[in-house]
């Protein structure tokens, strides 16, 4: 049975790491997965990220990386996240609309209104069925995410982990409030935690409210 799961949160939380630890666990009991990311995810979609993300286009306005951002995203769910839903997949989708909220809401404290907006035209209303948060100190989640950047080659990915911190520590603030707001979708794990034992936490949450069950 279909079931669109986002997982969310700052800067070197873990989230890609736990996705596809997810991703193993629901094929080995019998789900159709496809796992995939924001921004990116299809050919179009991954151009965009290469400027969203580069740190040498540190003039990009942020109306301009929201605009980007929800062009990305409108690519992406029509090439990848509603064909997949269609055809009964479980979608495993690395950010999401909370994070547009997040980043440039709370982040660059854009007009609320619009990124709510935008975020409607480009998804064509569809939204998360499960969205799993992994919530970390800022501090913890730069050093992690730094030292990733440092160890991998191709493209330096790193236009937001160079951003102050309080940018960032208003980004974790916002994540939070949205998952107060809404519980029954979010579910909130400790993301400072080790692999393991988060991953534990995660595939026990998931089953027992993904639809059909383990």
């Amino acid at each position: 049975m279909a079931c669109f799961i986002t997982f969310e949160g700052s800067e070197g939380c873990g989230k890609t790491t736990q996705i596809r630890i997810l991703a193993d666990r629901l094929k080995a009991i019998g789900h159709g997965v496809i796992t995939t990311r924001e921004p990116g995810g299809c050919p179009i979609a991954d151009k965009i990220r290469g400027i969203l993300l580069d740190a040498e286009n540190g003039a990009l306005t942020p109306l301009s990386e929201l605009l980007l951002y929800a062009a990305a995203r409108s690519q992406h769910m029509a090439e990848v996240v509603k064909p997949a839903l269609a055809c009964g997949h479980v979608v495993l989708c690395d950010r999401f609309t909370d994070a547009t909220v997040a980043y440039q809401g709370y982040g660059r404290q854009l007009d609320r209104e619009t990124i709510d907006r935008l975020n409607v035209l480009a998804t064509g209303g569809i939204r998360p069925d499960i969205t799993v948060l992994l919530d970390c100190p800022v501090e913890i989640g730069l050093k992690r995410a730094m030292a990733r950047i440092n160890t991998t080659s191709g493209a330096r990915e790193e236009r937001f982990e160079l951003e102050a911190m309080e940018f960032h520590r208003r980004v974790r603030s916002g994540y939070l409030e949205l998952a107060a707001r809404e519980p029954e979708r979010f579910i909130v794990i400790n993301g400072a935690a080790g692999v393991e034992e988060t991953s534990v936490e995660i595939e026990a949450a998931i089953l027992a409210r993904l639809p059909g069950g383990s």
